[in-house]
Formats: structure tokens, sequence, C-alpha cells
């Protein structure tokens, strides 16, 4: 009666408190340079050393710049935080994949990529979308840097037993609906507060349909639901993306493994506290209005009327935007593919064929940038780069980007932006900033027309 979930977090339980949390060993620790200096700064105070080097990853994302990388970072903010990490790192012994490491990215797209993050993993970090990694069959969620000093000290963590959810979305997606639209088109019926408490497991048809980087689109998104986490149970797909990557199990090491990740799945008669289904009949390209992830629409719909709270008003004031409005025809100022949402090597690969044949319409100022070097090298064996420069448009170099204004890419107050990021609170691209959020085949065809399209209508 185990479910995924329950499986995964029972055999990484050291210790339970009495009418208090779990101490859970967590298998691993990833890094960035905005939440680790006071964690590492604890330890330092205390006269500590990291318990377990070996487990814990780090690389610089959210501040460094797509651009010059060779060259020192102009801003002393982000110059500083990028710096200590690399010091941080040395100091301690743990693994640090800096700038211009071809093993740099954001690091929710490095860990998969590598094999770093495997099934039946416990895995945590001091970002909000960890979540990403529950894609591989993981128990992975975002933690703080107080939790984030605890991991580095202890290689455990004390937690909540969080409740589980199981999400099934049955039937097959439409032309031109992707795992971004999935994830939106949850948001808008469950809300940014539905899943609150609860560690979701993705389900049915649909999701066994994904391919590794659709689930690690879906399971990104998690959290804006309000999930502590999001997983999918490993099959085939998830190991034949693994097999033969740099940190994956090989030779005997991998059968062995392979046949444990095969138990991990949850029982036929397992209990979740809570059961959703949908259909994917009803799911269309999608695209938000507001300034939570969870006001979207597809895009062909109108901006819903009857809502005359001071919130959704708000929303709409900052955008920009009025009840009853449709988007479609919309101009555009800024398209943005990137971030840990939609910066792998498919997200490139349906944008360009979109692109392949047209022109970036002239007013469109338009960031393409790769979750990583890895992905960065895999466009340039496949020749997509050829098909973007003959497009208009230039590849960048990897980063967090315009997903989030803390380095050089910011959208400027009032411009509209479609975006395959994850977030579209108001200031989240740049102070002003209007975002709305969309699959990479949407970004495509703004980009192309300079207006919000339906990416079906290009196909």
């Amino acid at each position: 009666m185990n479910t995924l979930f329950d499986k995964i977090w029972d055999a990484h339980i050291v210790q339970c408190v009495d009418d208090g949390p779990t101490q859970l060993y967590i298998d691993r620790l990833y890094c960035h340079e905005v939440t680790s200096p006071q964690a590492f700064e604890g330890l330092r105070a205390r006269g500590l050393q990291c318990f377990r080097p070996q487990q814990v990853y780090c690389m610089p994302d959210h501040n460094t710049p797509t651009h010059d990388q060779d060259k020192p970072i102009a801003d002393a903010v982000s110059r500083m935080q990028v710096d200590t990490l690399a010091k941080n790192a040395r100091d301690f012994g743990v693994n640090h994949f800096g700038m211009m490491d071809p093993r740099n990215g954001i690091i929710h797209v490095v860990g998969p990529e590598r094999g770093l993050s495997l099934p039946g993993m416990t895995i945590v970090c001091g970002d909000s979308h960890t979540s990403t990694h529950g894609a591989m069959g993981a128990v992975a969620f975002g933690i703080g840097t107080s939790e984030v000093e605890m991991v580095l000290a202890s290689q455990c963590i004390l937690q909540v037993r969080p409740k589980t959810m199981r999400i099934t979305i049955d039937g097959t997606l439409g032309k031109g609906v992707t795992a971004k639209d999935v994830a939106l088109y949850l948001m808008m019926r469950i809300s940014t507060s539905g899943a609150t408490g609860f560690f979701v497991e993705y389900a049915g048809e649909v999701v066994r349909n994904l391919s590794m980087e659709g689930r690690l689109t879906l399971c990104n998104l998690s959290i804006e639901m309000g999930a502590r986490g999001g997983m999918i149970a490993p099959d085939e797909t998830t190991f034949a993306y693994l097999k033969g990557r740099e940190h994956a199990p090989k030779g005997d090491d991998w059968e062995k493994a392979v046949a444990y990740w095969k138990t991990l799945r949850s029982d036929d008669d397992a209990v979740f506290d809570k059961e959703i289904h949908y259909d994917a009949a009803d799911i269309q390209p999608m695209i938000t209005y507001g300034t939570n992830p969870g006001m979207g629409m597809a895009i062909t719909d109108s901006i819903p009327q009857g809502d005359s709270s001071a919130s959704f008003e708000k929303a709409l004031g900052y955008m920009g935007l009025q009840s009853g409005e449709c988007l479609l025809g919309k101009k555009v100022d800024y398209v943005f593919l990137g971030a840990c949402t939609n910066g792998r090597i498919e997200d490139f690969r349906a944008f360009a064929s979109l692109v392949r044949g047209r022109r970036k319409a002239h007013d469109i100022i338009a960031w393409l940038v790769p979750g990583s070097w890895m992905v960065d090298a895999q466009i340039r064996r496949e020749g997509l780069d050829k098909v973007l420069t003959e497009a208009g448009f230039e590849i960048r170099q990897p980063g967090c980007s315009a997903c989030l204004a803390m380095n050089d890419d910011k959208i400027p107050a009032c411009k509209y932006s479609v975006s395959t990021s994850n977030r579209n609170f108001e200031g989240r691209q740049g102070p002003g900033a209007r975002t709305l959020l969309a699959s990479p085949l949407t970004a495509a065809a703004a980009a192309v027309t300079g207006v919000v399209t339906d990416p079906r209508t290009l196909l």
C-alpha cells in the first residue's frame, strides 16, 4: 500500500522525533551562490567541516551574465556572490563547477544531465525549484539557508512528513501542446496554493509519454501549485536518459541500480491523501495574463470576467490588461527562451522547429539562453545554432538569465515578455516588467510574429 514517495522517504529515515519532525538522510545537496554563503559561514563560526563533501555540488547560475563569461563580472554584488561560492567550495572541499567550466549551468539542468540526480535519491538545494529533480523518480525539494547548513554539517535534515497527492492525466496531448502547457493548465485548475502541504506524484498516459525533458519541466513547476515537491516514477524513459551519463552507475552497478529503480513505483493499492484526474483533451497551448502562474488561460481564450477582488484588479492593473481581453495579437517586446523550466535541448529543438525558414520580428528582442554548456554543445552538434542564426537569433551563454532580475538580463518597465520561465510575479523579470508565461513553441511564435500567436497556426 506504499506510494512512490513513501518508499523513498521511509528508506531515508534516520530517526523519527516523537510528535516532531523526521530526521531524513540526504543523498545529494546542490548549492548555488545566492542561498549558500550564510550556510558556509555558519560552519566556520562553529568550527565545523562539511560532513560528506563528495555529496555536495556547487555552481553559480543566478548571478552569472549570459555574455562575456570569460571576463570579470561587471556587477560588484554578483561578482562577490560568485567569488564567495568558489572560495567556500575550496575551503570546505566540495565539488564546484565554476563559470566557463564545461560542466557549469543552471543547477537544476546540470544535475539530471550529468547523472548526479538519480532515482530513489533524496535531493535538496536552497532553491524552490529543486522539485525539478523529482522527474528522475527522486524525493527532491527546496530548503532554507539554515537547513543548507544543517545538511552540510550532518548530511541530514529535520523535516515534517508531507501529505501525498496523485495527479493523473490521461489521453493524448493535441498538436502544439507541451509539458509547459500541462503545468500551466494544472496551475489554472488547482491554483497556486491548491497543492500546499502535499508531495505530488504525476501519473497517467500523458505523463508516461512525456520525454525526460518534459517531465523535468512538469516537476519544476510543482512548487508553483504550492506543493512541497513533485515526482514521476522512473521507467524505461528514465533509464534510457541516464544510461552512459557521467555520474550514472556503470557496468554491473548499472544493472543492479536499474533492478532497484524498477521497484520505485506506487503499489497498485497505494492510498494517497488526495487524488485528482484530468483529460488531455481539455489542455490547449496556454498563456498567463496575471502576476502569479495560476492566472493562466488557453491562448485562444479571453481574460476571465466577474472577479472583482482587489488582488485580481491589482494584477490586471500591473499587467496593463482588462477583463474580457483576448491576448492574441497583443504586441510583444521581449521573448525569453531558457531557465530551469525550459532551457533544455528539447526546448531549443521545439523553438528551432517553429522558426526554421522564418525570420525574427524586427522589433523583438529575443534572449535564447541554454540551461548549461552541455545543452549549448548539443545545440551546435545538431546544427540548431545555424537554424536560429539564419532566423535572426543569437544564442547566449548559460545561466538563469531573464528568469529573475538578478543579473544583466532584465525586462524594462511596462514591456511585455513572452517567457518560458516559471514565475510572472511583479518585478520578477525586472522592475515593472510584464511577464506572459508560455511554452517554447508559443515563445517562438511570438518571436517571429511580434505578437502573441497561437503556435498551432504556424506548425
